[in-house]
């Protein structure tokens, strides 16, 4: 398969409109009986709009699917029809691999990490449905002639990111056997060739060891200048970020006769700049190919390294030789630094419940309320209807919009905007 067709296939970063359903409105009803002449209102409510959810889902590798989709919605929800409850709309799941980052595009605040397998998480919440004029009926309210729009959709513009979740990683310079070593360990077939850069996206392995597995990544080779950018450094360096265990591939015969430990400290240097947090992480050194370096030459190497004081072994990913002895280090490694065990779980909307706050500002036209619980129910008022007008007068009367207007200054006529919508200010119901 060509190299380009490859690069295209593994897509880790989306931009991607998700948005949830609108609720269904409320009906205005009364009884329409036969023998029943004077028959109450019976107007039922709308049906609630569909979530938009999130779920974290280990059979999937790329965010490919996302990136040719770039809209998801789900349903509204049914309006109110005489005594019938409008129908709610479907939920609509959205499966991304274990590992993706979702942050606001606009902001860059992060949302949520999908990092467990199961994982669920309700990206937007669907819209409630309104309350049909039955809702409305009080013992002095007893034929009420109006009824609750569908609340509106909750639509975010979002930026997914997706790091590879892996227990360990294969770092080091292109060609130095990262991708023969996860053949050798694992059941992975990466593309092995006798050129750099072979590998250009990383491939994942799992290693069964003992009673256990466990995860490796082999992640694309790393070369000066990655942490600024240079090649795909960027683009791979973050999967770097979710591994516990680090093992450094070091080629004992580079080409061009260069110096093994030279290279081992700039691939180390670039990983610190790029984070420091990743450069701490636990580290072992895989001294590879040591079949065709001759045994002074190693010895001499072999005492270099034993120097920095990191764990080391010496291997050849072509024979074999070394590779129990490298399981062995690296499963110490891994119990070693084992996180706390994290269990799938449902967590809550991105805007929980509804803010109560509000805040009333002075602007050249009047005023300006603002409050997502305020706003929320303006767009739910059927603004056409006079008594449904005053309904709402009354609601802010009562949660406090009305005094603090008052204690501000606002006199009858004033010009007063909440959302998108301008009122005249007065303090008749």
């Amino acid at each position: 398969m060509p190299t380009g067709t490859l690069l295209s296939m593994f897509l880790d970063e989306a931009v991607v409109i998700f948005a949830s359903g609108r609720g269904g409105s409320g009906a205005v009803s009364f009884h329409r009986e036969k023998h029943v002449p004077r028959g109450g209102p019976n107007g039922s409510d709308g049906g609630r709009g569909g979530d938009l959810i999130l779920v974290a889902d280990r059979n999937r590798r790329t965010l490919y699917d996302l990136k040719l989709q770039q809209h998801l919605e789900a349903g509204d929800g049914g309006h109110g029809v005489g005594n019938k409850r409008g129908k709610d709309a479907k939920d609509v799941e959205v499966k991304v691999p274990v590992g993706t980052v979702v942050a606001d595009n606009e902001t860059g605040d992060v949302i949520v990490d999908m990092a467990t397998n199961g994982m669920k998480y309700v990206l937007c919440k669907g819209g409630k449905g309104g309350f049909g004029n039955n809702h409305y009926t009080s013992s002095v309210r007893q034929a009420p002639n109006f009824a609750q729009k569908g609340a509106p959709p909750e639509r975010i513009v979002a930026k997914l990111e997706l790091k590879l979740l892996a227990d360990v990683g294969l770092i080091g310079l292109p060609n130095a056997g990262k991708s023969t070593l996860i053949s050798r360990i694992s059941a992975a077939k990466p593309k092995i060739a006798d050129y750099a850069f072979t590998t250009i996206i990383p491939n994942l392995g799992v290693v069964k060891y003992l009673d256990d597995t466990f995860v490796v990544a082999d992640m694309p080779g790393l070369i000066q200048g990655a942490s600024e950018g240079v090649g795909l450094g960027h683009q791979f360096l973050k999967h770097v970020e979710r591994n516990r265990v680090l093992v450094h591939v070091v080629d004992c015969c580079p080409p061009e006769d260069a110096d093994p430990v030279a290279n081992f400290h700039m691939i180390e240097d670039e990983l610190r700049l790029y984070s420091e947090a990743v450069w701490k992480r636990p580290r072992i050194i895989a001294l590879n190919k040591v079949d065709v370096i001759p045994s002074a030459d190693f010895d001499a190497l072999r005492r270099r390294f034993e120097a920095m004081e990191v764990p080391m072994v010496p291997i050849s990913g072509y024979t074999g030789q070394g590779l129990p002895e490298l399981l062995q280090e690296i499963w110490d490694a891994l119990v070693a630094s084992k996180p706390e065990a994290e269990i799938p779980m449902l967590l809550p909307a991105l805007r929980p419940g509804h803010d109560l706050t509000f805040e009333v500002e002075e602007t050249e036209d009047g005023y300006a309320v603002k409050g997502r619980r305020i706003e929320r129910l303006v767009e739910m008022t059927d603004l056409a209807n006079n008594e449904a007008l005053r309904y709402l007068h009354r609601r802010l009367e009562r949660i406090g919009v009305i005094d603090k207007l008052r204690e501000i200054g606002a006199q009858e006529g004033d010009n007063v905007e909440i959302g998108e919508v301008s009122f005249a200010f007065t303090d008749e119901q």
